[in-house]
């Protein structure tokens, strides 16, 4: 469903994702992923995580996966 692995995000930082988890209460997916540059963990909802978003005049994926 997801790679686990190394992620770009449109700004530029890379992020590890860590694995999925659900919400508990909705049963939502989420995302959790590191930070490579400070180590903070993140979560993100797995719809937002894979989303195009406009920056700079231009259509890009959140985030990107790099290996």
């Amino acid at each position: 469903m997801i790679k686990i692995g190394k992620y770009q995000h449109f700004k530029g930082n890379y992020y590890e994702v860590l694995y999925l988890a659900k919400h508990s209460e909705t049963e939502e997916l989420l995302v959790v992923y590191r930070c490579e540059k400070d180590g903070s963990i993140w979560v993100r909802p797995f719809e937002m995580f894979f989303q195009k978003v406009m920056h700079n005049g231009e259509l890009k994926d959140r985030f990107k996966y790099i290996s």
